[in-house]
């Protein structure tokens, strides 16, 4: 039976999102239609835009329905520069998701990057160097994609001059840590469907009231003019639904996560695998564990786990199926910790068999290479 840990990178959909979407797929109008069947779609659009803002303490109108936390980071940055006509500089980390790193490096804007910490966290007291008169976006993690990182995001919002915007992706926080925006403080986060037991394609992007959003994807007035193009009434049926049930069921989901995340970080000690955590347990969302292991190089690593049916990663996804050292553990150490590194993903789906099976792989083939 094959142990998937790698739920960072994606998760499967859950079967009850799949029999709701097809018990809605006879709402098929188009929500721009102002015919009935037009109608009908529109209104559940809105009340599947409305089951999403009552999760995470936004309004219905601050809710934007987009193909993944990809565009949505796409859109948050772009969107929100191109509306000034003057120099402008925007501060992340060099451990962001490629989305975000990308997009700023695309920019004809000044991009500073903050230090990160060897726990993965940013260094408040470098952040409020780099703020200056022409600074007007601040885009980062919430949760760091490799590590788990949990970023004080209502400690860096709180330091940020008025006017300047915080942007988050917060892919992996939601289901995970608190994100109800008015009490994190953010005016733009970002939401991946598949991170969540959605079909892959479908995000958010909220973004707060009074907040100045160029659209990106041009052509049509959906989305309140911030996003071209058809909706797709399913996705956001899935998408609300997913969001719904992580923020719900969070602390029951994480309970199981930690526990099986501890049995594994306990049995490789008890087994005598050379291993260290990358960065610092404490600060570090339950479902992601990024460890150092000396004893091999990662791609080794992940090939004899695979052939062995335990399907973990040594990174982030985005890099179309390659093994590269990771650019977040490099950042955070060095080049070689990072080729010797993995990333092991937890869900509530998790079993303890699952743990079982994946300590004594680690220990055989620790036994093998050491």
């Amino acid at each position: 039976m094959a142990v998937y840990l790698d739920y960072a990178a994606t998760t499967p959909v859950d079967k009850k999102i799949i029999k709701g979407m097809l018990e809605h797929s006879n709402i098929y109008g188009n929500p721009s239609s102002i015919h009935r069947i037009g109608k009908e779609a529109k209104a559940f659009l809105e009340e599947n835009r409305q089951k999403i803002a009552e999760a995470i303490g936004a309004k219905p109108e601050e809710i934007i329905f987009t193909s993944g936390a990809t565009e949505s980071n796409n859109l948050a940055i772009r969107g929100t520069l191109s509306h000034f006509n003057r120099e402008v500089n925007v501060i992340t980390t060099e451990v962001e998701h490629m989305s975000i790193l990308e997009t700023v490096k695309g920019l004809k804007t000044h991009v500073n990057y903050v230090p990160i910490q060897e726990n993965g966290l940013i260094d408040l007291n470098e952040l409020n160097k780099e703020i200056d008169e022409n600074t007007t976006l601040v885009s980062l993690h919430y949760v760091n994609n490799e590590t788990g990182a949990i970023q004080p995001v209502k400690e860096i919002k709180e330091r940020l001059p008025e006017g300047v915007l915080l942007h988050v992706d917060a892919a992996q926080a939601v289901g995970h840590v608190d994100v109800n925006v008015d009490d994190l403080g953010v005016d733009l986060m970002s939401m991946s469907g598949h991170k969540l037991y959605a079909p892959k394609g479908v995000g958010v992007l909220y973004v707060r009231s009074g907040t100045h959003l160029h659209a990106q994807l041009v052509g049509g007035k959906q989305e309140r003019e911030r996003r071209a193009g058809t909706e797709n009434l399913l996705y956001s049926y899935a998408m609300s639904e997913a969001v719904k049930e992580a923020v719900q069921l969070k602390d029951e989901r994480n309970n199981v996560i930690l526990s099986r995340k501890e049995i594994l970080i306990d049995g490789l000690n008890e087994a005598g695998v050379e291993f260290k955590v990358n960065g610092d347990l404490n600060s570090q969302s339950p479902h992601i564990l990024n460890i150092y292991v000396p004893f091999s190089e990662t791609e080794l690593l992940l090939t004899a786990l695979d052939i062995e049916g335990i399907y973990i990663s040594g990174g982030s996804a985005c890099n179309a199926g390659t093994v590269t050292p990771s650019h977040v553990i490099t950042k955070m150490y060095d080049e070689n910790r990072a080729a010797h590194s993995l990333r092991i993903s937890f869900s509530h789906l998790t079993t303890e068999d699952d743990i079982d099976k994946t300590i004594e792989a680690l220990k055989k083939l620790y036994e093998r290479l050491k």
